[in-house]
């Protein structure tokens, strides 16, 4: 072989090089959405949604990348759900209550229907929401739904029967607050990230809420007493959800893999609030804070006081054409047989 083919053949496997190189396929770029999370960072559930967020990101293999926005810091938490429709944020954890009157039908969560456990009330909102699908959903995609374990009341007094809260400042919110209300307290609507400085300053005498609170939120620190009225005892519901033209954007093999994942998280929230509630069980006990626990009777007569409120939703649902008879039966019967 001389100089001249020599060459002539080294330039063409250079060529040839070339051109593979110029036909690969780009790096495909993540699609990276935001997660505006009211809770604070340390808190279990922030915690919790950052791991939801890093196994999004592993089992779309990278193509999706979710960054968690605490502590409200992209959206406060009663503008979360409207800041997902209006795409400030991609993706957000909502209270409803937050949005009063939004969420109609869903409201019959909220009631106090004498919660168990997180776990429970968790699993319940989402057969709820298998079952009648609501349409005041339908301006994001709901990703999951859960709902915190009974919410109880902490006083910095003592509370151990109707007569001691008549009259105490209860901070409350949506159904909680009519709660307190037909106990003879009164409700102070505060947000959550709010509700320590309402106590610290005595603006509030006391806060309606899961006991999980009492360590995620600190307010172990600024009361003295929890009552276990469980009888009486409501929930909240709360939702993940999606910006809806981010969510029909993904490819759906995309949207497959994340729905898999929420699956798995409905049971991870709801163990997670039971394991909250034991926690805060734990921190208010360590500051020395009594727990009471009301006997069977003085129970009753809370459940007794809080039933109006059950037929007050059934009545507005009925006012607003809305089947709110079937939810509440949907719901009592489904506690029935999942206590």
């Amino acid at each position: 072989m001389n100089k001249k083919t020599g060459w002539l053949m080294l330039a063409t496997v250079f060529f040839l090089i070339s051109l593979s190189a110029g036909s690969a396929p780009a790096q495909t770029k993540p699609l990276e959405l935001t997660y505006s999370h009211f809770m604070p960072a340390t808190h279990g559930h922030a915690l919790l949604s950052q791991e939801w967020a890093k196994e999004v990101e592993k089992r779309t293999n990278g193509a999706v990348k979710v960054t968690l926005f605490p502590g409200a810091t992209l959206t406060p938490a009663q503008q979360a759900y409207d800041g997902v429709v209006k795409g400030i944020s991609d993706i957000a954890f909502v209270v409803l209550s937050y949005t009063a009157g939004r969420f109609p039908l869903t409201e019959v969560i909220d009631m106090p229907l004498g919660y168990k456990s997180g776990l429970q009330a968790t699993r319940l909102v989402n057969a709820y929401f298998q079952k009648f699908h609501p349409k005041e959903f339908d301006d994001t995609q709901v990703l999951y739904l859960h709902a915190h374990g009974p919410g109880i009341l902490h006083t910095k007094k003592p509370v151990a029967k109707l007569e001691d809260l008549k009259g105490l400042k209860i901070r409350c919110t949506g159904t909680s607050a009519k709660v307190v209300t037909h106990l003879g307290g009164t409700p102070v609507a505060i947000p959550m990230p709010e509700a320590y400085d309402s106590l610290q300053k005595g603006v509030t005498e006391g806060i309606m809420a899961p006991i999980e609170a009492l360590k995620g939120w600190k307010f172990a620190e600024v009361i003295k007493s929890t009552t276990l009225n469980y009888g009486s005892a409501y929930s909240i519901a709360f939702a993940v959800i999606m910006n809806k033209q981010k969510w029909n954007a993904l490819p759906k093999e995309t949207q497959a893999v994340i729905q898999k994942i929420n699956q798995e998280w409905i049971e991870k929230t709801g163990k997670a609030w039971d394991d909250f509630d034991m926690a805060g069980t734990e921190a208010t006990k360590a500051k020395g804070n009594q727990i009471i626990a009301l006997s069977k009777g003085e129970d009753e007569r809370w459940a007794k006081l809080v039933q109006p409120i059950l037929n007050e939703y059934v009545q507005s649902m009925k006012a607003k054409g809305l089947p709110g008879d079937e939810a509440l039966k949907f719901c009592q019967d489904w506690l029935k047989k999942n206590p």
